[in-house]
């Protein structure tokens, strides 16, 4: 074995020091070019809304465009794949939603790992699911739904707007945690469904509170519960399916996902900045409008959020034996 001298190890360690510093240095500059957010859906929708309101708000904040790119289709998998396959360097990131915790259990061969190839940034907002009724339903809560599903098995059903969706899970996971049978019926979006719901053609419906909610005061629907894990404090006369059966939480949620070897101060910087956003009264109004309700977290608990729920869902997946 040859013997290094003293003075390889010196310039070694320069080397490795300088290295750090221009990785320091690279850090504390960020950021120093535009910044881009992939978006799984086309403009128009509440993604957008969002994605614009909160883009808006972090030039300010950052000093540099924040560029939207639109990269629909595949369930959010394009979007996601584009970004997992970008530099980990903080200037490419995604706005997910739910489908990202269904899709690992729902879809096969992902070109990517949801859990390993991803550092989470921060939640963006959460959206409250509903489950409303035909007006001429004989049960006004979700116990007395459930009762009448218990004597009438495979007799009820439900609408929602598509197969393998946060909204058809919804009704599966109460299907799971009650052993219930009721029928799925699926729509190409909820809207197409609000006529045979209106009618009385389908019983039931699950959908977000704020496409739902006009027909509800309207008085062509009720509301049975809703799906979040309390009492909405926008709705406090809809109980939660929580009352009637404990442990159910189901919240239409988004958030920012980067590629996982981003450095770490620079997921904390941006990370602290939405947070920053979300807090202004301005993006607090508009999402509202937009039913929606800002929800920030810091890095670790959107991780630990993104696990828990890939976990919960797949249960739910493997035992309704949904595929896509």
């Amino acid at each position: 074995m040859s013997i290094r001298p003293t003075w390889f190890y010196i310039a070694l360690a320069l080397s490795a020091a300088c290295g750090l510093a221009r990785a320091q240095g690279a850090t504390e500059a960020y950021p120093a070019k535009p910044l881009h957010m992939a978006i799984p859906y086309p403009p128009g929708g509440a993604t957008d809304i969002i994605a614009r309101n909160l883009s808006q708000k972090l030039q300010e904040l950052l000093g540099q465009p924040v560029v939207l790119e639109y990269k629909p289709g595949g369930g959010g998998i394009i979007a996601t794949e584009f970004v997992a396959k970008s530099a980990p360097d903080g200037y490419t990131m995604v706005m997910v939603t739910t489908a990202h915790v269904i899709n690992p259990s729902l879809r096969k061969n992902l070109p990517y790992d949801t859990l390993r190839d991803f550092s989470g940034v921060s939640m963006v907002a959460v959206s409250h699911i509903l489950i409303a009724a035909t007006p001429s339903l004989q049960a006004n809560d979700l116990a007395e739904v459930l009762s009448l599903a218990r004597r009438n098995p495979g007799k009820l059903s439900f609408a929602s707007p598509g197969v393998g969706g946060a909204m058809h899970l919804t009704g599966e996971l109460l299907k799971y945690m009650t052993g219930v049978d009721i029928v799925h019926v699926p729509y190409k979006g909820g809207s197409a469904a609000y006529p045979d719901v209106i009618a009385g053609r389908i019983p039931l419906i699950i959908d977000p509170v704020f496409a739902v909610w006009p027909y509800v005061k309207s008085g062509k629907m009720k509301a049975i519960a809703m799906a979040s894990p309390s009492r909405v404090p926008s709705y406090p006369d809809v109980p939660a399916v929580s009352e009637t059966v404990p442990g159910f939480s189901v919240l239409s949620m988004t958030g920012i996902i980067v590629p996982h070897a981003t450095p770490r101060p620079v997921v904390y910087r941006l990370s602290a900045d939405i947070g920053r956003a979300l807090a202004t009264p301005e993006v607090k109004a508009r999402m509202s409008e937009a039913g929606m309700d800002p929800s920030p977290t810091t890095p670790e608990q959107f991780d630990a959020y993104i696990r828990s729920e890939s976990a919960k869902w797949a249960k739910v997946i493997k035992k309704a034996g949904v595929t896509d």
